[in-house]
């Protein structure tokens, strides 16, 4: 796999990872433990090979410079912002919740997933927003 072809990849697993969320969300709803324990520990592992990608694209390449037009501008840096400054606070709250689940301390589970699901489902989706803003709406060219 070449370096151009990480930002897709990303894409991909943190689709991968919002798609996993909101199973994982619908299937503890529905008291069905294990397809949500699968599938919130699938999302993780697709968060975590993310991070990993992210870390490595961004190490060799640097930074893509938006390329869209004035209007745009105010749009793509408020979505690519909000993730990078949530990311930051959605690892601890993600090991948190996942230490409290594996532990069985299901009460202090759900009382701090009830705040990390939403900011972990936005980080995924706008990181696919930023990649499509980036490199399929308003291409380098």
């Amino acid at each position: 796999m070449s370096l151009s072809q990480l930002p897709a990849l990303n894409a991909i697993l943190n689709s991968i990872s919002a798609l996993l969320l909101i199973l994982g969300y619908r299937f503890i709803k529905r008291r069905k433990i294990l397809a949500h324990r699968v599938c919130m520990c699938g999302a993780f592992l697709t968060s975590v090979l993310f991070l990993i990608s992210y870390l490595i694209y961004h190490y060799f390449h640097r930074t893509t410079l938006f390329q869209g037009p004035g209007w745009a501008r105010p749009i793509y840096f408020f979505i690519l912002f909000t993730p990078v400054v949530l990311a930051i606070i959605i690892v601890p709250l993600v090991l948190t919740t996942l230490s409290r689940a594996l532990r069985g301390q299901f009460m202090n589970h759900l009382r701090i997933a009830r705040i990390t699901l939403p900011l972990w489902l936005y980080v995924s989706v706008t990181g696919v927003l930023v990649y499509l803003m980036l490199y399929q709406i308003f291409p380098s060219t």
